[in-house]
């Protein structure tokens, strides 16, 4: 009887190791848990930045429709990256004063704090 004990004691340690060695591996192991966590982690931050490239291809494909279909767009773009004018039309620049800016705090100018 003793001997049946000690032969089933020895195979249910044995499963329980099996048991913990395949945990481990599950868990731990290539292609086990902590590796399709980053995986996915990678595969989100992908989508992401994607999704921003998107927009970014969406706005240039538009702004290129919008160069090739008229005429304002080019005027526009011409104006402000350019500086061109039309004929007849007068530029002015406008130049803040460099008097009126406030200076910057200095330890004589600076106010006394209490």
């Amino acid at each position: 009887m003793a001997r049946t004990r000690y032969g089933l004691l020895i195979l249910i340690s044995l499963l329980a190791l099996l048991l913990v060695g395949l945990q481990t591996r599950l868990w731990r192991g290539e292609g086990g848990r902590e590796a399709v966590d980053t995986l996915q982690r990678q595969v989100d931050a992908q989508a992401h930045e994607n999704g921003g490239l998107r927009q970014r291809n969406d706005a240039l494909a538009a702004e290129v429709e919008d160069l090739k279909s008229g005429e304002a767009a080019v005027e526009d773009r011409a104006r402000s990256e350019l500086g061109m004018i039309k004929p007849g039309e007068v530029f002015y620049r406008v130049v803040e004063n460099a008097q009126t800016q406030p200076k910057p705090a200095t330890a004589d100018t600076a106010p006394a704090t209490p």
